[in-house]
């Protein structure tokens, strides 16, 4: 009896073997071919985009740039964002020239001053001529990126302008001394708290930030002077007091150099009727959650509709 036990377990133990060794060679065979079929997908991958010379474009076209939004760093209008789709549109050699699509209130002088040393750099590095098209607001920052192009077209509405500079915030010295809050603040540097919104403004610190602005201010100046000196019609103490305009009047002020959409600096500046877009195309998550927002507002709005028909007598 002891023997038949014995012989059963040598029995299972091998069988056990032969099927720890089949699973074994299995999971090698599986590795293998996946590794095959991964040198080929490669391979095939490398022959279809490989490299190729360009067909000849059957249409003359420009390389297009949507340039929108508030100029600020991580937005669509920054220069981590632009400057990429600036280089791309300017390094296509069919392009007959480049045409900037902006709409845009301003926002940050470092990345307009950016986004509009970069152009000029890319416009002689590739001696392609470059239009701007102006469409709700060519402000402030935005209209500094535009001096930068060869000529500038707007909207007859479009507001366009604003050269100047602000900083704006608010004090609350007042309020937190009503509800009894007293504030504790230590530093090292007798300016270091400069600018404490819980504090009183000081004479001083008004004088500091008149004159780091009036510094912005200048060096945004002397960029539109650059490009548009011998343009400018109108008083320039008027022009640079951070004052705007409606498209049609900034081109009486040589601001502008004619109203049109881009259709007609296309085909006027350019002699062409097509285009090829260099903008990065939203992801599909954005794409989503703009949609989402914008069902969501109209939404609220439809119900607000009703809410108030509802009232009306």
């Amino acid at each position: 009896m002891e023997n038949n036990s014995s012989i059963n377990k040598q029995l299972i133990d091998a069988l056990m073997k032969d099927r720890r060794s089949e699973r074994r060679w299995k999971v090698i065979r599986s590795f293998l071919w996946a590794f095959i079929f991964l040198i080929y997908a490669y391979f095939i991958y490398s022959v279809s985009f490989a490299k190729k010379e360009e067909p000849l474009p059957k249409k003359d076209y420009v390389a297009l740039v949507h340039l929108k939004g508030v100029i600020m760093p991580g937005s669509n209008f920054s220069g981590e964002k632009v400057i990429p789709e600036l280089r791309h549109a300017f390094q296509d050699k069919y392009a007959k020239g480049v045409l900037l699509v902006i709409n845009s209130p301003g926002g940050s002088p470092v990345q307009a001053s950016m986004i509009h040393d970069k152009i000029i750099e890319l416009k002689h590095q590739y001696k392609k001529k470059v239009v701007v098209v102006g469409l709700d607001a060519l402000a402030s920052g935005a209209y500094l990126v535009a001096t930068a192009a060869d000529k500038i077209y707007v909207n007859p509405d479009t507001l366009t302008g604003s050269i100047g500079v602000i900083m704006s915030g608010f004090g609350f010295s007042d309020a937190i001394e009503k509800v009894g809050i007293s504030r504790r603040v230590y530093t090292a540097g007798d300016n270091k708290d400069r600018l404490d919104p819980f504090k009183p403004v000081k004479p001083e610190d008004v004088t500091k930030m008149k004159t780091l602005l009036d510094e912005v201010h200048q060096r945004f100046i002397a960029d539109v002077l650059a490009s548009r000196g011998q343009l400018l019609k109108g008083n320039r103490e008027e022009i640079f007091s951070g004052d705007f305009w409606s498209g049609s009047t900034a081109v009486s002020l040589g601001l502008a150099d004619a109203t049109g959409n881009s259709w007609d600096a296309m085909e006027k500046e350019f002699n062409v009727s097509h285009y090829k877009d260099y903008s990065t195309k939203p992801s599909f998550l954005q794409t989503f959650l703009d949609s989402a927002e914008t069902e969501l507002h109209l939404a609220l709005t439809q119900r607000s509709s009703q809410e108030l028909t509802a009232q009306l007598p």
